[in-house]
């Protein structure tokens, strides 16, 4: 038997031209860790971690950064940003679907009209698709189910319209090309616990516009009945 104490091996070299490992904080960030992401600073704003205004900022920052490394800087400071890093990391790996995305609802106007309107609920994620049709969607008497609601849509040859309750925090990411994209609001004061809707779009040879509708704000409807039966 030999005693004798051995150094460890050192670690195999890389063969010569093969790719170094990625770093996962260097990777692309996908729309599964934006929505992650989205949804730890909501919760941050709700428990009263973050003020209305850093959240806005942070949020702004959300869409603009490109790497994963840049999104966790954004929940650095927060309980569940240890958390975050560490599911981003594994993001890196393919995987078939980012779990609590949920699934995104569709509206659709080809040649045709399409709206929703009322006492209605939609989805965290919903897809808008105008081509030469009209899509009205009115979220000022809607039921908001989450914090964040995101819209994504294109016009081609169409028109889309989307209406907020005033106390709504509303944000715009998109652009036009022979077209109009125009968010009106942004930047407004807004309800700290109020939800946030986020517009993306693309319009070619159309027009993408999203406001708030004055008069009209989000309220407890719940809390209005105690209080008319009290």
């Amino acid at each position: 038997m030999d005693l004798e104490k051995h150094p460890a091996a050192p670690a195999p070299a890389p063969a010569p031209g093969a790719p170094a490992a990625p770093d996962a904080g260097g990777l692309r960030a996908s729309d599964a860790d934006r929505d992650r992401i989205a949804q730890i600073l909501s919760d941050a704003l709700a428990e009263g971690r973050l003020t209305a205004e850093e959240h806005s900022e942070r949020l702004d920052t959300l869409y603009a950064v490109k790497t994963v490394g840049e999104l966790e800087v954004l929940v650095r400071d927060l309980p569940a940003g240890a958390a975050a890093a560490a599911a981003a990391h594994r993001s890196a790996a393919p995987a078939p679907a980012a779990p609590g995305i949920g699934p995104v609802e569709s509206v659709v106007a080809v040649c045709s009209s399409s709206a929703r309107k009322g006492r209605w609920r939609p989805g965290a994620h919903t897809r808008a698709v105008s081509v030469m049709g009209d899509i009205s969607i009115d979220l000022t008497e809607a039921v908001f189910e989450q914090q964040v609601t995101e819209f994504n849509v294109v016009s081609v040859l169409g028109n889309v319209e989307i209406l907020v309750p005033e106390n709504v925090t509303l944000r715009g990411y998109g652009s036009g090309v022979l077209g109009n994209f125009e968010v009106r609001g942004e930047g407004a004061t807004a309800d700290p616990q109020a939800p946030v809707v986020i517009v993306r779009g693309f319009a070619l040879l159309g027009n993408i516009e999203a406001r708030a509708k004055l008069g009209a704000r989000l309220v407890d409807l719940a809390e209005k009945l105690r209080k008319r039966l009290g």
